[in-house]
């Protein structure tokens, strides 16, 4: 078999938790088993991270014991506060996360434990402290004190609470909580890969995890929803949404947010959702960003027939929460760490290290002459 690049529609594993298919025409996305339109309309994140780590819907009472055991969790050691003190103003927040990611590994008397129930402790720990990473790094940079987790809240709204040093509307709480549902996993992208090649090798949880972190801040993995801020604020207005989209076609240069590997001609189940979250957002607070995006959706689909993936609605949905545009990906990123842990934990358990060939183009045969030879 000769290479095939970027390992296009290569199944390099067999995994259980979560399916992408495409039948009678429409994208199907499933975690477990569940339709992912059910469990963005019906369920919390706590219920979907508790789905992919135990492989099941919890009960009323599992359900209620995961998310206190997460609240209990969320509290960072001093060591990390101190951490993300020093670090540069000008440090990236991805930077950031994945340098505290690396750091709490250093605190874990049981970093090199791979098997299950100490793998599935760590993975709630992670859940449970990404969000107060953020939360604190972005309120330390701008020079703000620092608001602790709150007991009270749910996954999603605490996050919003320590962000922004108050606690959201039901609107932001419902609608940051669906955002993290739809990142939470998406079969092998890129970072979930990245994640399982470092568990192939029996890595430690972290070391995976700061994998997964480094791959998803590129601009064509995580990075993608900044752009498509910057895209909008460029466009500023919904009637001039067509004549850039001709520009930048017109000069061979991508658009951002539209365009996926695997949902080529259908469009991604979770856009349909949230699309439907970014009106309902923008309407509550009464700015332009969903009719400017969908104005810039429309041209893209007019005159290049591309659909909007993940990325695209995400940054008027994160930009109507109050979030700044470079934390945008660390949204992704808090969302995406059950999936990743439960990736992790699922390598661990049927695991062959992942070592693929390379096809050689380069000379061969080449003789080699000693230094004194050579011109």
């Amino acid at each position: 078999m000769g290479a095939v690049n970027g390992l296009k529609d290569v199944v390099a594993a067999e995994s259980s938790i979560s399916r992408i298919a495409i039948e009678d025409g429409k994208a199907i996305l499933e975690y477990r088993g569940y339709n992912i339109h059910d469990l963005a309309r019906h369920s919390t994140y706590e219920e979907v991270a508790y789905l992919l780590l135990f492989g099941e819907l919890p009960s009323k009472s599992d359900l209620e014991y995961f998310s206190e055991d997460l609240k209990e969790r969320r509290e960072l050691p001093p060591q990390i506060v101190g951490l993300l003190t020093n670090l540069s103003p000008f440090c990236h927040p991805m930077v950031a996360l994945r340098t505290a990611v690396s750091f709490l590994g250093t605190m874990d008397k049981h970093i090199s434990f791979t098997g299950h129930e100490k793998s599935i402790e760590k993975a709630k720990n992670l859940i449970a402290k990404f969000p107060t990473i953020v939360a604190y790094f972005h309120r330390i940079r701008m020079g703000e004190k620092l608001v602790h987790p709150s007991e009270d809240l749910g996954h999603a709204a605490n996050f919003l609470y320590m962000l922004h040093g108050e606690e959201p509307t039901k609107t932001m709480e419902k609608a940051l909580d669906l955002d993290f549902i739809l990142h939470a996993d998406h079969e092998l992208n890129a970072s979930t890969f990245a994640a399982r090649v470092a568990a192939s090798t029996l890595a430690d949880m972290y070391a995976c995890v700061v994998a997964a972190t480094g791959t998803l801040i590129g601009p064509l993995h995580g990075g993608a929803a900044q752009r498509v801020m910057e895209m909008l604020r460029e466009v500023a207005l919904p009637k001039r949404a067509e004549r850039y989209v001709l520009e930048k076609l017109s000069k061979g240069e991508r658009i951002m947010g539209f365009g996926h590997r695997v949902y080529r001609n259908v469009i991604d189940p979770r856009t349909v959702e949230l699309k439907r979250l970014a009106r309902m957002l923008s309407k509550e607070k009464g700015t332009r960003w969903f009719e400017i995006s969908e104005a810039i959706e429309e041209a893209v689909h007019r005159h290049k027939g591309l659909l909007p993936n993940v990325d695209f609605y995400s940054a008027s949905v994160y930009a109507n929460l109050g979030i700044p545009d470079d934390l945008f990906i660390n949204i992704f990123a808090i969302g995406r760490v059950s999936g990743w842990t439960a990736h992790i934990i699922e390598q661990y358990e049927n695991n062959v290290l992942i070592r693929p060939r390379a096809e050689y183009v380069g000379p061969a045969g080449k003789k080699f002459l000693p230094l004194s030879e050579r011109e």
